[in-house]
């Protein structure tokens, strides 16, 4: 079940502008050019910023997410047409031989439990070609993001066109071992609509993910740096052996 911030439509609507700086997905279109990929399957595709760039510059590419809404969003964005849009997840992914796979974002934290997580990988690496990677990135638990997850920390006020002036912040509500729960609030001044979301990722550390690769039948490559948040995430590549 999709976090009511992308499954609400409303506030699939605000998703983008609230988070304009997507400078990060250059990072995956640059590997995909490294690997030589020419399709793609976006895990948690959201709204699709990433989707309908990559099929821009001519990729074959799949983007699939639970959130209807974000789904909404991303079909109505130019180039949006070039990209086959899926409703669900990677456990229920029609029959696939993708070079590349990718989840950007909080996406690899948002499987709470060690079941969730090994069906998704297990999911993505039947997907892949022989051959074919898996890239994610996921925050260094040492570095103990959550600590600015404040309303002091995250309070932004936007000016959004065709919907008007929206607050938003986050509260950080919880943090029990690896799980990190918080609330995000988005506040639609037009009406005075207030909107609440709840959320918990989890904070794996980076040797049992390298170990629930390996587990699921993928070769480890290497783990980056996260070049636009240097010392604060893990860039894990993973190959589906040949």
């Amino acid at each position: 079940m999709p976090d009511a911030i992308f499954a609400n439509p409303r506030l699939a609507r605000v998703y983008d502008p609230l988070d304009p700086d997507r400078s990060d997905l250059e990072v995956y279109a640059a590997m995909a050019a490294e690997f030589g990929a020419g399709s793609v399957l976006d895990v948690g595709c959201g709204t699709g910023t990433l989707a309908c760039m990559l099929a821009g510059r001519g990729l074959d590419v799949i983007g699939v997410d639970p959130a209807r809404a974000s789904l909404d969003v991303a079909r109505a964005k130019p180039g949006a047409g070039a990209v086959r849009w899926l409703e669900g997840d990677a456990t229920s992914l029609p029959s696939l031989q993708v070079d590349l796979a990718t989840m950007t974002g909080n996406v690899a934290q948002v499987f709470l439990t060690d079941a969730e997580w090994a069906s998704t990988l297990s999911g993505v690496l039947a997907a892949l070609r022989p051959g074919g990677r898996l890239v994610f990135e996921t925050r260094d638990p040492a570095r103990r993001a959550w600590l600015d997850w404040t309303r002091e920390h995250s309070f932004t006020r936007t000016d959004v066109p065709g919907v008007g002036v929206v607050q938003s912040w986050h509260e950080l509500a919880a943090v029990t071992g690896e799980l990190v729960s918080f609330r995000s609030f988005t506040v639609f001044e037009a009406d005075d609509m207030v909107i609440a979301s709840d959320s918990t990722l989890r904070f794996r550390e980076r040797d049992a993910i390298a170990a629930s690769l390996a587990a699921t039948g993928y070769r480890l490559d290497e783990v980056r740096d996260a070049p636009d948040r240097p010392g604060r995430e893990f860039v894990f590549i993973a190959r589906r052996p040949s």
